[in-house]
């Protein structure tokens, strides 16, 4: 198998936002597909048009443009009863206009006859006429074989009919569905085995969920039996217990098998970076323990084991970490800190030179900032600030003396319940002192203002910048309404140009402020603004 190309097919974006307690905006959904996109992966599959107003705007005006991966549309087969062609949930797969069009059918007689209310030969005319007419408008279209491991037990011959209908519809992919994930890695991989020996020129697919915890199993014994095609999701996101996670599938397949994912190595090197910005995107603590990516994955106590692992690692690691954009963490290897700060700098962009006493003393700040409650993997402009104040080439741009918010609720004059944000601030901008006073949907965004009426008189490149995310994660639940938050702010300027900020506090609007001000700072940095009185 070795060298072999198999295709990765990323559901995070449908399969993903099944996920309890996930949402995606169509802001989100953007994002997650351009730096997917950018990652290397194959196939992104957006949503399901026609399903709801967040995947039809997604496929609208606003959709990503995409450099490598082809865009997907999920729907399913016709409906009993109506033709392909006027079928309303196919016609609006056909006016999303995507590279490629999965539909999912039944492949359990079973299924047909008691979910669709269907007799078998109409459910494989579904199938084979759906597949038909969306080849008429796209040039790749996949089938996606529901239930079909569970159908194969119970009926083998009429689960193979259903992909055969597939073919002759014009699917260029087939794709075994284990829907419940109830299937074991031995059982994937006789079935497949018996699927390529009915239809050995069949190109298969395999879409896994983790509901016995061997979701990446039974991809990888997929492939091993004949899938050149793997759908997942990013760090295993999905409904119940998760899809197959495309984060620990990657390296397997590339390190472990020596197969070709299609994606270059220093795309990879970049998977911690991804697996880490995803989770801070939706909000989410990363998982300390996640194979390859997480903090923990090559972690070494002090101690005989730790002083083994620097002498000899390939014993005691099975990957080189760096492969996968991680480090190795062992507490009294001082070199270990300094490689990690500067693939950190790499991986963020930021270009510096550092000797090895300040990269020390910027790993000791990072260090301390972090146990504070600061994460830098989601906000890369707070980490190159952190990291250049510390090296003094960050300019005193304005320096805030003092500032207070006022939230009032009361009704108004009609009788309509409102609620109003004041923020008073004073600030020093040069040798000049400024005291202005705004109103604000909310007290960051009068904060926000108060500091633009006065920032973009001196500071006119302002103008342009504008918050277009916020979010708040709490770090210590057990403390109540007086826990510490971490505030992570998004903005963006009139030049596409986007960057994330930090601030954390035991106190909400202190901790908004901090990341606030790095995001005017940074916006200043790089424009290269010159500060009053050269400072």
């Amino acid at each position: 198998m070795t060298g072999e190309r198999i295709h990765l097919y990323d559901t995070t974006l449908r399969d993903g936002a099944q996920t309890q307690g996930v949402t995606f905006s169509v802001e989100d959904k953007i994002k997650i597909a351009r730096e997917l996109d950018r990652f290397g992966l194959d196939y992104i599959e957006g949503g399901w048009p026609g399903a709801n107003p967040t995947d039809d705007a997604f496929f609208g005006p606003r959709r990503p443009r995409l450099e490598r991966a082809r865009l997907c549309a999920f729907g399913m087969t016709r409906r009993a009863g109506r033709s392909a062609a006027n079928d309303p949930g196919l016609v609006a797969l056909f006016r999303a206009r995507p590279h490629v069009i999965t539909l999912v059918g039944k492949s359990s007689a079973r299924q047909a006859e008691g979910a669709l209310g269907v007799t078998r030969e109409e459910n494989l005319r579904m199938i084979r006429e759906s597949l038909a007419e969306a080849k008429r408008h796209v040039g790749e279209v996949i089938f996606d074989a529901e239930h079909f491991f569970d159908a194969f037990r119970e009926d083998a011959g009429y689960a193979l009919a259903c992909l055969e209908a597939a073919l002759e519809g014009g699917a260029d992919w087939l794709v075994l569905c284990d829907t419940n994930g109830g299937t074991l890695p031995h059982e994937v991989a006789e079935t497949v085995a018996a699927v390529r020996t009915r239809l050995p020129r069949a190109p298969l697919g395999i879409h896994a969920h983790n509901d016995t915890g061997n979701a990446v199993a039974n991809s990888l014994a997929a492939v091993r039996a004949g899938c050149r095609m793997i759908q997942g999701t990013v760090n295993g996101l999905g409904e119940r217990c998760g899809n197959a996670d495309l984060v620990t599938l990657i390296p397997t397949l590339v390190f472990k098998m020596g197969l070709d994912v299609g994606i270059p190595p220093e795309n990879i090197r970049h998977l911690t970076h991804l697996s880490r910005t995803f989770d801070e995107l939706l909000n989410r603590v990363p998982n300390r323990h996640a194979p390859y990516v997480g903090a923990s994955a090559f972690a070494h106590k002090g101690g005989l084991h730790a002083s083994a692992v620097l002498k000899d690692p390939g014993f005691y690691e099975h990957i080189d970490p760096a492969l996968v954009g991680n480090s190795r963490d062992i507490l009294v290897s001082d070199q270990a800190g300094r490689s990690n700060l500067l693939r950190r700098f790499e991986e963020m962009g930021v270009r510096l030179e550092v000797d090895e006493a300040r990269t020390r003393r910027i790993l000791e700040l990072v260090k301390a900032r972090e146990a504070e409650g600061f994460s830098y993997d989601g906000a890369s402009a707070s980490f190159e600030l952190l990291v250049r104040r510390e090296l003094g080439q960050v300019p005193e741009y304005f320096e805030v003396l003092r500032f207070r918010v006022i939230d009032e609720r009361r009704y108004n004059a009609r009788g309509e319940l409102v609620h109003v944000s004041e923020a008073t601030v004073k600030l020093r901008i040069g040798r000049r002192e400024y005291h202005e006073v705004a109103d604000g949907h909310g007290p960051v965004n009068a904060i926000d203002t108060a500091l633009r009426k006065a920032l973009v008189s001196v500071y006119p490149v302002l103008g342009t910048m504008r918050l277009v995310d916020y979010k708040v994660r709490i770090l210590t639940p057990e403390a109540g309404t007086a826990a510490v938050t971490r505030v992570m702010i998004e903005s963006e300027d009139d030049r596409g140009r986007v960057w994330q900020t930090v601030g954390v506090s035991d106190n909400i609007i202190v901790a908004s402020y901090n990341a606030l001000h790095d995001a005017i700072t940074y916006k200043l940095l790089v424009e290269g603004t010159p500060a009053p009185d050269g400072r």
